[in-house]
């Protein structure tokens, strides 16, 4: 005979007991909580198929319904076997087995339907960022590319002083102050040549401010309308599409203020203000004043040269300013800007994962609570777990076994249907003859 449990071992079996209850009464409920997971899933995957499909048909209907629906059942049926089948494992290998296929099966609901209900809980705000970002990166090429522009616009002042600089050479040739012979001759029309040349540039720059001013003061009109349909409420499609037609105002206002840039027309014309220089014939009465003009206008050459060279240096730093990139607005679906703008919802992605994954969490209870049960069982036998009511049980079985069985009647062959049979002689009683198990049991 085996010894009786103790105390320990009868306390163990009494909290063994009690969790199998717990989980009888929790099994009772368990399958309805996975499928209402699954349908949860399955409708936020079906509004996150919804909105990658461009045609909005019956057949359209009808896949996005047909993959939703695959997603839920394949949620419920994965998750009802790992529920079962994992708890019940009891050797390490069986058990990593399964984990590994736990992971392996996460993996395929994130790919396939996790990342369409974060498309669907965050695919409205993820678009309206994509919307924003865009709208500072044109708002970041507008300024740059104005900057730019203004900066040319300010090499006016150079130009102005070196046409100044001529005027008043000139003045002095006039007077007799430079090449000491007054008058208008080969010196003055040098320089007058080339101050002209400097206040016709002068004149194309100040023309180009109020075209500068205007495009940048639209560019900004432009960006505040897009700035509100990022943040307007409504349909997001709807708002995306009229949100690339202003991109494209915006994109040709852009490459419109680049062209207004003087920068490049002030560069050539700083190279040519020297090599292009038409000498007049010297006209001096002697031979002592032509000698004066001629080194009075190889002077005005070397002055020429210097200035242009001041110049063009001033063209190149307004051209070696760094210019913005260009910024192509491209419409984006909301499953693939909740791909790109991860990071900025989180929240959501997590909630999305969470719906799918949460029976994970269950599964690990019920292999926690079956590996409490067989510690708190430990090595008793199984007629010392036994319940009364399973006692009482088992001693009904046994009795129905020994209980003898009833000996079973020949039957009757049908006769014909048609053919009525009007009396029977009763047959002669058998005698009280005791069964065969009776009889041996007498020998």
């Amino acid at each position: 005979m085996t010894p009786p449990p103790t105390s320990a071992e009868a306390r163990g079996l009494q909290s063994a007991r009690e969790i199998e209850g717990h989980l009888k009464a929790l099994e009772t409920f368990t399958p309805m909580a996975l499928g209402v997971l699954s349908v949860a899933s399955g409708i936020y995957t079906y509004l996150g198929v919804s909105s990658l499909l461009n045609n909005s048909g019956a057949m359209s209907f009808f896949a996005a319904v047909a993959y939703s629906l695959a997603v839920s059942v394949a949620i419920f049926v994965f998750w009802s076997y790992l529920i079962r089948l994992l708890p019940a494992m009891r050797s390490a290998a069986s058990k990593l087995g399964l984990f590994l296929s736990m992971a392996l099966g996460s993996l395929a609901i994130i790919a396939m339907s996790s990342w369409l209900n974060a498309a669907a809980l965050a695919g409205s705000a993820a678009v309206e960022q994509h919307l924003a970002r865009t709208v500072q990166e044109y708002q970041v090429g507008l300024e740059q590319t104005n900057r730019v522009t203004v900066a040319a616009q300010g090499l006016g002042l150079d130009v102005a002083r070196t046409r100044q600089s001529f005027q008043d050479l000139s003045a002095q040739e006039a007077t007799g102050n430079l090449s000491g012979t007054a008058g208008r001759g080969a010196v003055f029309r040098v320089l007058t040549q080339k101050a002209d040349e400097l206040a016709g540039l002068e004149a194309q720059i100040a023309a180009q401010g109020p075209l500068v001013e205007a495009a940048f003061s639209e560019g900004n009109l432009i960006l505040s309308r897009m700035r509100a349909l990022t943040a307007s409420s409504g349909d997001v499609e709807q708002r995306s599409v009229e949100f690339a037609e202003e991109s494209v105002r915006l994109a040709g206002l852009i490459a419109q203020l680049r062209q207004l840039s003087v920068a490049p027309l002030v560069a050539r014309a700083a190279q040519d203000l020297s090599a292009s220089v038409v000498v007049p014939e010297l006209d001096g009465s002697t031979d002592s004043i032509r000698s004066d003009q001629r080194s009075t206008i190889d002077a005005v050459l070397t002055l020429l040269a210097q200035r242009a060279t001041t110049l063009k240096a001033a063209a190149d730093e307004v051209l070696a300013m760094p210019t913005p990139d260009d910024t192509t607005y491209a419409p984006i679906s909301t499953a693939d800007a909740v791909l790109r703008y991860a990071g900025d919802f989180v929240p959501s992605w997590a909630g999305a994962i969470a719906i799918d994954l949460l029976p994970a969490v269950l599964v690990l209870i019920m292999m926690v609570a079956q590996s409490a049960i067989r510690t708190e069982r430990g090595t008793s036998a199984p007629e010392e777990t036994m319940t009364l009511a399973e006692i009482r049980a088992a001693v009904t079985a046994l009795r129905a076994l020994e209980a003898p069985a009833p000996v079973a009647e020949p039957l009757a062959e049908p006769g014909p249907p048609p053919m009525r049979v009007a009396a029977v002689d009763p047959l002669p009683e058998a005698a009280d003859v005791p069964p065969p198990h009776l009889i041996s049991g007498r020998r």
